[in-house]
């Protein structure tokens, strides 16, 4: 009886070590895959899970959202002009058992494919759909990258195009265009500027000669303008229509 108390107690205590042991934390923002004799087991949730040495093993993925810069890519558009791309592509991890059994690393393969599409898409659109709709191309290469990523348990959320580089003759041309529309809108704008104020000058004169005594009450106000500034000197051309009335109106006064 004395050699078996020891004995037990070597086991318990052994027991208690190795579950001790194999305790592994599994945090919040991820999950575990464990495998047993080598074959996939099931998917550990956060907490504190036991993971037993030697007949089984583990491996901890993180379910945050990533983002992953991808790096400049050469690439020739439609219209065969060349230009430098680089991205952000921003995705997660949805079903950790796929993204460790369907694929050896799905950060890298993310990568790779990300590239590969960018520079399949730019060669699908011109220049001008590439610096004026960005957004379309974005999620273009977002739905492609989404379809094979998903099969390796990936969620892609977003793509974005960060920078789009030219060749320094090509900036230039586009420059000499853009300041060539500029002055463009100028010459319209001035232009409907100038119809628009010889269309009311029209409209104004023609009230004048319609209206009998207008003209004169016109003049009559443009004298009144003038001598409110006394620094300047002003030689008024009186309308021969004044002079008939006035020439009339001594003759009158002689006679009587």
């Amino acid at each position: 009886m004395l050699i078996i108390l020891p004995i037990l107690f070597i086991i318990v205590a052994g027991l208690a070590f190795i579950t001790v042991t194999s305790i592994r934390q599994i945090n919040q923002y991820e999950k575990g895959v464990k495998f047993m004799f080598g074959k996939y087991y099931k998917t550990m949730e956060p907490g504190w899970r036991l993971v037993w040495p030697v007949i089984q093993t583990y491996q901890k993925i993180d379910l945050r959202t990533k983002a992953v810069d991808v790096p400049d890519q050469n690439a020739i558009t439609k219209d065969n002009v060349p230009v430098n791309v680089n991205a952000v592509i921003y995705y997660k991890v949805v079903a950790a058992e796929k993204a460790i059994l369907e694929i050896e690393d799905f950060k890298h393969a993310v990568m790779q494919y990300a590239q590969t599409t960018m520079r399949n898409v730019v060669g699908e659109v011109t220049l001008d759909e590439l610096l004026t709709s960005r957004d379309h191309v974005a999620d273009r290469i977002e739905k492609l990258v989404e379809v094979v990523s998903a099969s390796w348990g990936l969620d892609v959320s977003s793509v974005e195009l960060k920078d789009v580089k030219l060749p320094e003759n090509m900036e230039r041309t586009i420059a000499k265009q853009a300041e060539a529309e500029r002055e463009k809108r100028a010459v319209i704008i001035t232009s409907e500027g100038e119809l628009a104020a010889a269309s009311n000058m029209t409209e104004a004169a023609r009230m004048l000669s319609s209206v009998p005594g207008a003209l004169h009450l016109r003049t009559l106000q443009s004298i009144n303008d003038i001598s409110s500034d006394q620094s300047n000197t002003v030689v008024f051309a009186v309308p021969l229509e004044t002079l008939q009335a006035f020439s009339g109106f001594v003759k009158n006064v002689v006679q009587k």
